[in-house]
């Protein structure tokens, strides 16, 4: 996100703000502001912080929080993280795909960097609120399936939950721009959105195990970044997980799919509309 807000800064002719301002009350400054842009904006709220939730309490009341095999695991130990990992999709990919692009189409990009504020401050306040927004709404299912479900973290584990959670919504930040930078009006983003995320919410073990899928399907599940967050998030879970509950192999293909939406964004992220670009 840094090199992404650096780089726009540069395309834009290194505007520069009071100095008395630092950096981190800039970006502080524009996160509260696109925070309290959310906060007012129904639907951004119900897709972001009400869906997962309503996944969560679904998926228990329709398949049951029975115990699994002889472990004697609840199954809703294996849907909080499954859908914690949506979770974070929801509030750093789906919601910062669909409020840039409308954002970008009704102009209203093109007027902030007409502003004296930074095309860098721009760029890391957004980021940072869609992952303030990412790790909120993670918390909220944790804590429900926690009380709601006895769904319990080992404490142990709680490193590999937080890095996990953090490295993922950072990720998929990146792709969100690199996301936008295709999608040619507002009335798309969202269906295009759901359609690239729907299908590998199901063939990644999100929504339920993919272990019955077939071997070519889980193969392809595994090239994507859902299925490594899911995982990572899985494994933090498992009551017969032993140390920090990191998964490195994980951490690595989400930090690859980072680097590469990262340099999408950096070459091909826009202010103005489709229309006046084109």
């Amino acid at each position: 996100m840094i090199l992404l807000a650096r780089h726009l800064r540069a395309r834009r002719g290194g505007r520069n703000t009071p100095h008395h301002r630092g950096t981190l009350l800039l970006v502080a400054h524009q996160a509260r502001y696109d925070l309290l842009a959310f906060a007012r904006n129904r639907q951004s709220r119900f897709f972001t912080v009400v869906l997962p939730v309503l996944f969560l309490i679904i998926f228990v009341s329709v398949f049951g929080n029975h115990r699994i095999g002889q472990t004697g695991v609840k199954a809703s130990t294996y849907y909080v993280p499954g859908i914690s990992a949506l979770a974070v999709i929801a509030g750093s990919f789906v919601n910062l795909v669909i409020s840039v692009t409308a954002q970008r189409e009704s102009g209203v990009l093109k007027r902030r960097r007409s502003t004296p504020v930074p095309a860098w401050v721009l760029i890391a306040g957004r980021a940072l609120t869609a992952i303030v927004v990412a790790l909120g709404v993670m918390t909220v299912v944790l804590l429900l399936g926690r009380f709601a479900y006895g769904v319990k973290l080992p404490v142990s584990t709680l490193p590999g939950v937080v890095l996990t959670a953090v490295v993922g919504a950072v990720t998929f930040c990146c792709l969100g721009y690199a996301l936008t930078t295709v999608i040619q009006s507002a009335d798309a983003a969202q269906p295009m959105v759901q359609a690239i995320m729907l299908p590998l919410y199901f063939i990644s073990g999100v929504f339920i195990p993919n272990v019955n899928l077939p071997s070519w399907l889980r193969h392809v599940a595994e090239v994507f970044p859902v299925q490594h967050l899911a995982d990572g998030l899985h494994h933090a879970f498992d009551p017969f997980a032993h140390g920090s509950g990191i998964v490195w192999s994980d951490i690595g293909v989400l930090v690859l799919w980072g680097v590469a939406g990262l340099g999408v964004a950096l070459t091909r992220f826009r202010w103005t509309p489709a229309v006046a670009s084109g």
